[in-house]
């Protein structure tokens, strides 16, 4: 496949749903006179209970979608996604930034020494080959605990982000943790930081949370370097929003968490 990659081209970013527009607000933050294709395959998801292949060819659909639309680089804006799909889709697509995102352990374990962290993540993302080499990195360092939470990115999906419901469905899982305090939480779904603040009150005060969208959005802006591909234009960037759903609603849905305050 060709690509004629021009520095005013539009970034694409994908998500299985809407989760991806926390990222994708980290994006519009660091890169503001770029312009963005935001694209939610919500008519399939959640993918985190999906096979690693159908994760995969999902995934790719969506990225030939926004290639169709002339993007100069894809941000997988999407945990479960990027570990089933992102190596494979640099290695087809090699002309391509392609940036991919991954639970932010890393600074959860330096920021939390020794402590105990949670990883909350969906099923596909824990299981993939891409979290267990992050996860020897940094086993012994802290005390890692896995927590799928299958079921909470469709909260997010229904604009559902602080309700009684919510609070059960998390207190549930919670409570699989024991009396100990936890130090740290990642947000290993890119749907969580829409609830960081219910998941803050229900851990306690002194929990750190931590996500993997501002280190996404600085990977992409150095991969877009290191190609001369920045937009130099001085206007402020325009999202267009894509989603594979009919209902016209998830579009309005879509603009309304990107607009929201969920710090």
């Amino acid at each position: 496949m060709e690509f004629n990659l021009d520095k005013d081209a539009p970034i694409g970013v994908m998500d299985s749903g809407m989760g991806g527009i926390s990222v994708l607000r980290e994006l519009v933050k660091l890169l503001p006179h770029e312009n963005f294709i935001f694209y939610g395959d919500s008519a399939n998801a959640p993918y985190g209970s999906r096979s690693t292949e159908n994760i995969y060819e999902l995934t790719e659909n969506v990225v030939q979608k926004l290639i169709a639309k002339g993007v100069k680089g894809v941000v997988i804006a999407c945990n479960t996604a990027s570990s089933a799909a992102g190596r494979r889709l640099r290695e087809e697509y090699p002309q391509l930034p392609i940036v991919a995102i991954e639970p932010a352990l890393k600074p959860a374990v330096i920021g939390c020494p020794n402590g105990r962290v949670v990883v909350l993540a969906t099923e596909a993302t824990l299981r993939e080959k891409k979290f267990a080499n992050l996860l020897e990195q940094w086993q012994g360092k802290a005390e890692i605990i896995k927590l799928p939470l299958p079921g909470l990115p469709e909260f997010v999906e229904r604009g559902e982000l602080d309700s009684p419901a919510l609070r059960e469905f998390l207190q549930g899982y919670f409570k699989t943790l024991g009396d100990k305090p936890v130090d740290g939480v990642v947000l290993g779904c890119t749907h969580y930081p829409f609830v960081r603040k219910v998941i803050g009150e229900l851990l306690g005060p002194q929990v750190k949370i931590y996500d993997g969208a501002a280190g996404t959005a600085r990977q992409l802006r150095r991969r877009l370097f290191r190609r001369q591909l920045l937009s130099d234009r001085q206007a402020k960037g325009q999202v267009q929003w894509l989603n594979s759903s009919p209902n016209p609603e998830m579009i309005n849905l879509s603009q309304k968490l990107f607009n929201i305050q969920i710090d």
